[in-house]
């Protein structure tokens, strides 16, 4: 089997465009110079303004690694930052091919001190947005085509504090059977990924030394996951060798759960 570093230097995704939600930093940055290295041009989504040095550092990797790069900015959670953005890109690149659906936000709480202004933050960009991007991905994406989008392992786990977050990225797992579904006999897949705790600042905002040497301890190596461990997974899930895949959710959590 291929490994990453072949798969880039065989550059089998030339010609094709990768649309990355939340790419500006962290996994989303991962992903856009994994796939760019493998020849893909990149569209780099991000929120706004505060965002906006760390995208134009991932523009400035992709193009490094021989990809052109489009930066777009908005706010998801508006259906029309949505269509603009695929509009932007269906323009300067003609075409959309992989659709990474990673933007998200994450609000640690107990169910009781839950907010209506939370409630609607986690749901308006970790469902809303993903929805809408799902629904116009399927309008204009091509023919074997890649849908990804980027739940949490905790849709496996049964833990407090993280209910709101664990309930606004659940719906995933239903689009994307559904949509697979629906779209599915144009050759284009439709899956989930599900990763544990990730190394990175988006999980140690919530996090402090004591709740994060327990979560490491969940996994049977005792640490935890690095972007390292899911990028694989993405590269997988964009490339042709993964077209009997679809309609599924992969857990990617070194063994802190199982489901």
């Amino acid at each position: 089997m291929e490994n990453s570093t072949q798969k880039a230097n065989n550059r089998d995704l030339a010609g094709k465009v990768a649309l990355i939600t939340g790419s500006a930093r962290n996994m989303g940055r991962a992903f856009a110079v994994t796939l760019a290295a493998r020849g893909a041009d990149i569209v780099v989504h991000h929120n706004g303004e505060s965002s906006a040095t760390d995208a134009d550092e991932t523009a400035r990797l992709v193009q490094e690694n021989g990809a052109r790069a489009l930066i777009t900015s908005g706010d998801l959670s508006n259906t029309a930052s949505i269509k603009a953005m695929f509009a932007s890109a269906k323009e300067a690149f003609g075409r959309i091919d992989i659709v990474i659906n990673n933007a998200g936000v994450v609000i640690k709480k107990p169910v009781a001190d839950v907010t209506e202004d939370d409630f609607d933050r986690a749901f308006g960009i970790n469902t809303k947005a993903a929805f809408f991007v799902m629904q116009e991905a399927a309008k204009v994406i091509e023919d074997d085509g890649r849908i990804i989008n980027m739940g949490t392992t905790l849709l496996g786990a049964t833990t407090g504090m993280y209910g709101l977050y664990a309930g606004s990225k659940a719906a995933l797992e239903d689009f994307s059977r559904a949509l697979a579904k629906e779209i599915g006999a144009r050759g284009i897949t439709v899956n989930t990924v599900a990763p544990g705790p990730i190394d990175t600042p988006f999980f140690h905002g919530e996090e402090n030394e004591q709740s994060t040497a327990y979560l490491s301890n969940m996994s049977p190596k005792g640490r935890l996951g690095q972007i390292d461990d899911i990028v694989p997974v993405i590269d997988f899930l964009a490339s042709e060798e993964s077209r009997w895949v679809t309609a599924q959710t992969l857990f990617i959590n070194g063994g802190f759960l199982a489901r």
